[in-house]
């Protein structure tokens, strides 16, 4: 029987719908060494940013509480910007003790960084057609402009070739293609008056086609990611919570990744991107959430952090 982890030792959840939010995980580990982490991605249900806002609230929802019902998370990242845009106020609302972590387009970073004074957005379509991105925008926009593109079909091209990047690869391939196609759009790129010299890439996906979004932007333009900003605010929140791993942790697995969709993709994108074996991985089923559940997750959620206060006094 494998030994009870108390508060400070449990885990950090982290989902995505699917292999982007890998990029959010490698950033979380580089800046909390010392914490165990199981990641999820809803690969079955992909891609969440061609989906209605109501489904992916489900979807974000149904895993919230797998991840605290099953591994006993002491935190949650949502490692997907359409998730974020349509369902963390209300998994906030529901689980006001968990400490929450969303993603967001990184706009007000990319504001101190433009010389030109035009910066790109790169994101689902979901994302961008989002309230909580309108605002954001709208917040922003002034001496700056942003010019934005939804990259319909990126995200889920991305998946299809993490385990083969060879050019010849016809996902590989269509990749290339669609970084093209959506460049192209926003198009000039480059340092002069009125070219976008700073591109936010607003999906946990892209970063993983730099190489071809870096094809079609040239050297000069700088690209904007969420990861180590996600990961700096959520070592705050654990901090200010004293709920950070101590730097010597009990043996045991320190990364596990899940996937409602195919084994296979997770576990190439695993060895890929953050050079982890395959045992790592599993494949797992999360339904949708039955009527009660929510309170029972509240109710274990509310028992753990009694315990971590007690462990605290």
């Amino acid at each position: 029987m494998s030994p009870t982890l108390s508060p400070s030792t449990a885990p950090i959840g982290v989902f995505d719908s699917g292999i982007g939010g890998l990029s959010v995980l490698r950033a979380l580990r580089a800046a909390l060494p010392h914490e165990r982490f199981v990641y999820l991605a809803d690969s079955a249900h992909a891609p969440y940013g061609e989906q209605g806002d109501a489904y992916v609230a489900a979807r974000t929802e149904a895993i919230a509480h797998h991840l605290l019902q099953t591994y006993g998370i002491k935190a949650l990242v949502v490692a997907c910007n359409t998730a974020t845009a349509a369902a963390i106020a209300e998994v906030r609302a529901r689980y006001p003790a968990l400490p929450l972590v969303g993603v967001e387009p990184a706009l007000k970073p990319a504001l101190s960084l433009t010389q030109t004074g035009r910066v790109g957005v790169i994101a689902t379509r979901g994302t961008l057609a989002s309230g909580k991105f309108g605002r954001l925008r709208a917040s922003l926009e002034g001496p700056v402009q942003f010019a934005v593109q939804p990259c319909d079909g990126l995200a889920l091209a991305i998946e299809r070739s993490t385990a083969d990047a060879r050019d010849t690869d016809p996902a590989t391939a269509e990749v290339r293609a669609l970084c093209e196609r959506y460049t192209a759009a926003l198009a000039p790129f480059g340092t002069g008056h009125g070219e976008i010299d700073t591109l936010v890439l607003g999906c946990t996906h892209y970063i993983f086609a730099e190489q071809a979004l870096r094809a079609c932007t040239g050297p000069a333009v700088r690209f904007v990611e969420t990861g180590e900003p996600v990961a700096r605010q959520t070592r705050r929140l654990l901090e200010a919570a004293g709920a950070l791993a101590p730097v010597s942790t009990p043996d045991g697995e320190a990364v596990r990744l899940l996937t409602t969709g195919e084994l296979p993709l997770l576990q190439a994108a695993a060895q890929r991107w953050l050079g982890l074996p395959a045992r790592c991985c599993a494949q797992v089923l999360v339904p949708t959430l039955a009527s009660g559940a929510h309170s029972q997750a509240f109710s274990a959620l509310t028992a753990t952090h009694q315990a971590q206060a007690a462990i605290n006094l």
